[in-house]
């Protein structure tokens, strides 16, 4: 099962709106056929290690992360070439939360007569999904918001200085993120300060969407992100009331431009994440500035926290890496859920689950 996991981490970013699935087929001991979700709209896993292991499929066990399916999708159902193939027995780490499959899939395996065992590995492989379960119970993406700070949490001196807050392994990490998820998110503050790229720079790699809140569309049209190799891939967020002139200079560059009436003077979180996810974006990196995170935590809409801790102190008259969320008692402090610690390079990773 660990085999099928690593196996279905090779397509990260690359299956929405589908999950990332690994199969893998052993017989008498020996795995004689193994394979991957490659995109959505290919071969499944399971397909894709029937295919290899060809006439030793029969008799053999199935591995497989995530249930079989057993409805008519871009591709048929998997459940009954599995019966056909004459494998013994499956075994899987979790129901596919999907309504059109929900155990139709093990059900329709159980009456042809085949052993399924399920629940193994079941947390590690629901953490490999997590983006997709949210998306398919919720109809919304999964919401990750990162934060390079120095041990004081700061993520920027005074004069605004941030780069570079971390050091080079922690930058390859965020890279990788961008690689595995499937929209970056700044705020217009971030974008004027910056200019970042919000590309992924790794060999292999591909770029997410790039989405900009931009409420008063400040966003200048030489910024270095609409003028990347792949302006369509251009999301930038505004008022209703924003200029029509400059919204349709921004689409000229191949950017999408989707208004929104502001609540309090910002973009509401929650139609962002809605018209997102109608896209079929399962997955947001969310990377500030201060503003952009303070108003996701207010909102809610974060569903995991990455702070990138470098081993330095800027002081008070620092920036700090969030802004006011309004708590005034310890009592009512966000708190993280199943915290993790990773060491990268001279800095620290700190992970948890709001």
């Amino acid at each position: 099962m660990r085999m099928a996991c690593r196996l279905a981490m090779k397509a990260a970013g690359r299956t929405s709106p589908n999950p990332m699935v690994g199969a893998v087929l052993v017989r008498n001991g020996k795995i004689v056929g193994r394979g991957f979700h490659r995109f959505a709209g290919g071969d499944h896993a399971e397909i894709v290690a029937l295919k290899r292991a060809g006439a030793r499929a029969r008799g053999a066990t199935l591995y497989i992360n995530l249930e079989p399916c057993a409805h008519q999708g871009r591709t048929p159902p998997c459940a009954p070439v599995l019966i056909e193939s004459g494998i013994k027995e499956v075994v899987i780490a979790m129901e596919d939360p999907n309504p059109l499959v929900a155990g139709r899939g093990l059900s329709s395996l159980r009456r042809a007569g085949m052993v399924v065992r399920g629940g193994v590995l079941r947390a590690e492989c629901e953490q490999l999904n997590e983006a997709f379960i949210k998306y398919i119970t919720r109809k919304l993406p999964f919401v990750t918001l990162k934060l390079a700070a120095s041990l004081d949490g700061k993520i920027a001196t005074a004069r605004g200085d941030a780069k570079w807050v971390t050091d080079a392994a922690a930058r390859r990490e965020v890279h990788e993120l961008r690689n595995r998820l499937d929209a970056v998110l700044v705020g217009a503050g971030t974008v004027l300060a910056d200019n970042p790229r919000l590309t992924c720079r790794i060999a292999g790699g591909r770029d997410p969407w790039r989405v900009v809140l931009d409420g008063r569309l400040r966003i200048p049209l030489n910024a270095r992100l609409l003028r990347e190799r792949t302006p369509g891939k251009n999301i930038i967020v505004t008022g209703s009331r924003a200029s029509a002139r400059k919204i349709r200079a921004l689409e000229a560059l191949g950017a999408r431009v989707w208004r929104f009436d502001r609540r309090n003077g910002l973009i509401p979180w929650s139609g962002v994440l809605q018209k997102l996810a109608a896209i079929g974006v399962m997955s947001v990196l969310v990377e500030g500035g201060a503003e952009t995170a303070a108003s996701a935590l207010r909102e809610r809409a974060v569903d995991k926290l990455l702070l990138f801790y470098a081993p330095k102190i800027f002081g008070g008259d620092g920036r700090s890496m969030i802004g006011s969320l309004g708590i005034t008692r310890v009592s009512r402090a966000i708190r993280l859920k199943r915290m993790e610690i990773t060491k990268l390079g001279a800095d620290i990773l700190v992970s948890g689950y709001l």
